[in-house]
């Protein structure tokens, strides 16, 4: 304890306490020779003003202010971002603060040699131009929200914190942004339409290249560029329940410009019309396009249809009357020819009531068990 030092040099401990030899000397001695230079008064030194060593040492060592860390322990945190600690049963291990002037490098930890207590109410008064106030907004992976605070620190220690109700709203944004990325994109409120525009868009892509302007909506890629396309859409989300409020596919679409959402309609409709008149949906999850349709729907139909600007023949699933797959194809011309009359034993004999026809290219397509 520096003022423990300060008070032996000074005389103002019993004559019993142990002070290397001619050090009270030297010290008065060296105090004189300061105070002519300031041009104080001589009086002797005393220790009468020792509470003002830990700011006087502030000054000098601005870097080496300590904040301990936690009620108990002598562990502290310098302000230059350094942890440094006291050894067991030192007298300012109680002291909430110190300035430190001395200690050891420390591999991990530096050991305090010597410091001296100083007041919070101190390093307002005398350090007030090095506080700085900021606004944080940080993800809380707990609670599960963006936690709004304004803080004031003193190089690396944080001196004191509160709530604020009105965050920066382009903070907010950044903070809800990393909360999203730590959560996964599966947090975002994914339905069937929006996950099926965003397989058509990477259709699109994959069948174009590159070069042709079209997004890249992997969850990868999207996980990557949150900034670019969600970041827009998250103004007032802050927490994770906020996130269904969001329009997933709107987001989407926001990539493209009209004459891109005009092309991706052409080149990867959603539906497709069968004979029945039904329009079923494409489905785009898998490698290729599919179309899963009841076998009983396509008579009629001649060829497999085709998309991407009639150069990707979608994969026909063909189902049972019960919706079970019983054949799939990406050549229907091929099916109707070489498998179809062994399909239609097996579901003739299973299903008796439904509509079986001979000929497939010319039989009347239909919903029904059988067409009116």
């Amino acid at each position: 304890d520096l003022i423990d030092a300060l008070r032996r040099g000074a005389g103002a401990l019993p004559a019993q306490v142990e002070v290397m030899p001619g050090a009270r000397s030297q010290i008065a001695r060296l105090a004189q020779d300061w105070r002519r230079q300031f041009g104080l008064p001589g009086k002797p030194v005393s220790g009468g003003d020792d509470e003002a060593l830990g700011a006087l040492l502030a000054f000098a060592y601005p870097d080496r202010i300590a904040m301990r860390r936690g009620e108990h322990g002598g562990r502290y945190l310098l302000s230059n971002g350094r942890g440094a600690s006291l050894a067991e049963g030192d007298s300012l291990r109680s002291e909430a603060f110190l300035v430190v002037a001395d200690l050891d490098a420390g591999e991990r930890e530096a050991r305090i040699y010597l410091a001296a207590a100083i007041t919070p109410a101190q390093i307002e008064i005398h350090l007030q131009k090095q506080i700085r106030e900021s606004e944080t907004l940080t993800w809380d992976g707990h609670l599960q929200a963006v936690v709004a605070r304004r803080e004031r620190r003193l190089g690396a220690l944080l001196l004191g914190e509160a709530a604020i109700d009105k965050p920066d709203p382009e903070l907010a944004v950044a903070a809800m942004i990393a909360g999203i990325r730590e959560m996964g994109l599966q947090a975002l409120p994914w339905d069937p339409d929006s996950r099926g525009l965003q397989a058509r868009l990477q259709f699109v892509r994959n069948l174009q290249g590159e070069g042709a302007g079209w997004p890249e909506v992997s969850d990868k890629a999207l996980t990557a560029t949150l900034e670019q396309w969600l970041a827009p859409w998250l103004n007032g989300v802050t927490r994770r329940e906020h996130l269904t409020r969001l329009d997933l596919r709107a987001a989407l679409l926001a990539l493209l410009s009209w004459e891109k959402q005009k092309q991706l309609e052409a080149l990867a409709p959603t539906h497709i019309e069968v004979p029945s008149g039904s329009r079923i949906a494409l489905d785009y999850s898998g490698e290729q396009p599919a179309l899963a349709v009841r076998l009983q729907e396509v008579f009629g139909m001649q060829d497999t249809p085709h998309i991407g600007g009639g150069r990707v023949p979608v994969t026909m699933k063909l189902l049972s009357p019960a919706q079970r797959p019983v054949q799939t194809t990406r050549d229907l011309r091929s099916f109707w020819e070489r498998g179809y009359h062994d399909v239609k034993k097996e579901l003739k004999g299973r299903y008796p009531k439904h509509y079986w026809p001979d000929d497939p290219y010319t039989a009347a397509p239909t919903r029904r068990v059988r067409p009116r």
